[in-house]
């Protein structure tokens, strides 16, 4: 399936963090914190100024980027799982 986000809208995908261990203490999956490190799947043309042209976005396809916790609208496409942001919620390319 092809996506393609509309206007500023980037379509990431949560990068998994390494499972550590502390001592024998199991934290289950529902109480962990969500990885704040996401890779760009897909990227919208960019949003209009108010001259009426398209502001040309940042991010591109592949990049790594960081993203707040709870930006964003989570989704699930073909039994994986996508967070859908604005570009400015963006905080931040890890180069």
């Amino acid at each position: 399936m092809k996506i393609r986000p509309l206007y500023d809208r980037v379509l990431v995908q949560r990068m998994e963090s390494e499972e550590q261990m502390r001592g024998a203490i199991y934290i289950p999956d529902t109480a962990k914190e969500k990885p704040q490190e996401a890779k760009v799947i897909a990227v919208g043309p960019g949003k209009f100024g108010d001259d009426g042209n398209r502001s040309p976005m940042d991010v591109k396809k592949g990049d790594r980027i960081l993203l707040g916790k709870y930006s964003g609208s989570e989704i699930k496409i073909d039994d994986n799982d996508y967070v859908i942001l604005r570009e400015d919620e963006i905080l931040c390319v890890v180069e």
